[in-house]
């Protein structure tokens, strides 16, 4: 498989070499701050790939511990390669590119959603109605640039090494009629399509199942294909997101996906319902507006 390249994976990996040569030469983060003039938390932040370093600060870094020759060649060329524009650099005044920067080199995705359709397999319009609700304090122009990046971003699904993603749908989130009647069963219909192909895997977690493994909010799970490339859990929220790397936490996450997926209908039981769904409604099934009686 071709890997696609994104500066955020590159940033990330380089990060990761860097402080394994630190750990190697038995320099703490403060020493090496001391050696740069420049503080620990810069240091720590190149390490976890939350900064980017410059080819100098590579070359000084290493040099510290140590690494010469084709070895620091090799890092420093990374380092090069991290602090190249992503596509979605153009987008970073509506939104933080960590995610998507990571989600461009990702080898599978998996999913689990409580409330609306992933941003993955959204219809414009769709995308549009949702984040008009969610974000009512946002221009007009805000919302189209925010729209423009979530279908650039479809194209991981049918480019010649696509993603390979699952998603588990909460029932909630095809009983919502975002956008109204029409927008809403063009939207499951582009589930039924996205589900025809081979790299997606849709699930929908029914309301009589009752309680379940993820009721304790939405996450994604974002896996790699180079072993050198640590799995990352994002956990959604109003102000952006969480980011868990720690082994232990992904491990976590993934007994919890497995749970909820094992759940769920199975795949074709699910592309079942959705279909039923654009002809009959959830949304219909009661008055609106009338309650519960």
């Amino acid at each position: 498989m071709t890997e696609r390249r994104s500066p955020t994976i590159r940033r990330r990996r380089l990060g990761a070499e860097l402080r394994r040569r630190r750990e190697a030469a038995g320099v703490t983060i403060e020493g090496v701050a001391e050696r740069l003039e420049c503080s620990a938390s810069k240091v720590s932040r190149i390490e976890t790939g939350h900064t980017t370093a410059t080819p100098r600060d590579v070359r000084d870094m290493l040099e510290i511990y140590g690494v010469r020759g084709d070895e620091c060649e090799e890092l420093v060329q990374i380092a090069r390669e991290a602090r190249q524009k992503g596509w979605w650099h153009a987008y970073s005044t509506v939104l933080t590119g960590a995610y998507v920067g990571l989600e461009q080199a990702a080898e599978s995705v998996r999913a689990y959603e409580q409330q609306v359709m992933p941003g993955l397999l959204q219809t414009e319009e769709y995308a549009k109605a949702m984040i008009r609700a969610a974000r009512p304090d946002i221009t007009t122009d805000e919302v189209e640039r925010r729209v423009r990046v979530r279908l650039n971003r479809q194209s991981l699904l049918t480019q010649d090494d696509p993603i390979d993603l699952w998603v588990v749908l909460d029932e909630a989130v095809l009983s919502r009629p975002i956008g109204g009647d029409a927008v809403m069963c063009a939207q499951l219909e582009r589930l039924v399509e996205a589900a025809e192909l081979p790299n997606v895997t849709l699930q929908v977690l029914p309301f009589e199942v009752g309680a379940h493994a993820g009721m304790d909010g939405t996450f994604t799970i974002l896996s790699f294909s180079e072993p050198s490339d640590p799995g990352v859990v994002f956990a959604e929220n109003a102000t952006g997101g969480l980011f868990l790397e720690k082994s232990e936490e992904l491990r976590k996450y993934m007994f919890i996906f497995d749970h909820i997926r094992a759940a769920a209908l199975r795949p074709e039981e699910s592309v079942a319902l959705i279909r039923k769904l654009t002809k009959e409604p959830l949304w219909k099934s009661r008055q609106r507006g009338s309650g519960w009686t």
